[in-house]
């Protein structure tokens, strides 16, 4: 428990700001870094500004450090459950290879959990949305024969598509009536986010990663392309399947934090160790 000398606000006729105040001192207190984003994330920039100069220099560099040792976290859970902690509009970006609904088995037997259901899709994706901040993207995986599926639980979350990212393959990741030869991504809007000056191109190219860490293991270049034009450096990135933490690596390549959620504990373990070595 951390204690802080109070530092009343100058004009003690401002209730309100009297009443942030005070809450940023209770979360610093608990050392609660959801606490603080939960109390903060609806305050006007003034009010914030306000509260700010009423702490302490003590307090200040508290934040701070409470601040850095969270942006970056790898959880082990269920996503559904671990979103319900995050605070609305906490993150800036979704990037999300979810299980595709197809009872995947790799050649040498892993699987993937919950990809023989869908009645994870739409709870999660409404954590997603609600999470998300306002006039934000979240970019999708899936597969492409439970399109509807996907597309259903995605409109009903409350997210609009607004584009389609095709990343092109060198090789065949199986053949039955065609080759497949490609993967898709969806990207999905939450509210009017503003045009880029200069759009991403919607075929990007794929390079096979030996599905080494991960069945369905992604190449973490395409994924730092996608981050880098959907966000802004400093900002935050979640990914609620998180698998091996490509996401997360192509976000901290990117000058970017991140929020990864993984279930499976042994692909949890891999993608810990591989972040650990982030910087070597």
């Amino acid at each position: 428990m951390m204690n802080f000398q109070a530092v009343t606000p100058a004009n003690d006729n401002q209730p309100i700001l009297v009443q942030a105040v005070n809450g940023l001192r209770s979360a610093l207190a608990s050392q609660s870094w959801d606490a603080l984003l939960s109390l903060t994330h609806s305050w006007s920039g003034q009010l914030k500004k306000d509260a700010w100069r009423c702490l302490s220099q003590k307090e200040r560099q508290a934040i701070h450090l409470l601040s850095a040792s969270n942006r970056n976290r790898l959880i082990h859970g269920d996503c559904i459950h671990v979103m319900k902690t995050l605070p609305n509009c906490s993150v800036d970006f979704i990037l999300t290879d979810p299980p595709y609904l197809v009872r995947y088995k790799s050649r040498d037997g892993r699987s993937i959990a919950n990809d023989d259901n869908d009645r994870w899709l739409l709870p999660a994706f409404s954590e997603m949305y609600r999470v998300l901040k306002d006039n934000s993207f979240c970019v999708s995986f899936y597969g492409w024969n439970r399109v509807d599926r996907f597309m259903e639980a995605w409109r009903k979350a409350g997210f609009t598509p607004v584009g389609h990212f095709t990343f092109n393959k060198s090789y065949a990741s199986s053949a039955r009536f065609t080759r497949s030869c490609h993967e898709n991504a969806y990207l999905l809007a939450k509210g009017r986010p503003d045009k880029p000056q200069k759009p991403i191109r919607d075929i990007l190219p794929w390079k096979y990663t030996g599905n080494t860490l991960h069945p369905t293991q992604k190449p973490v270049e395409p994924l730092a392309q996608l981050i880098a034009a959907f966000s802004k450096p400093g900002e935050v990135v979640l990914d609620p399947f998180a698998g091996s933490a490509s996401t997360a690596v192509a976000a901290w390549q990117t000058g970017r934090h991140y929020i990864a959620i993984e279930k499976d504990p042994n692909y949890h373990a891999i993608a810990q160790q591989r972040l650990s070595r982030l910087g070597e």
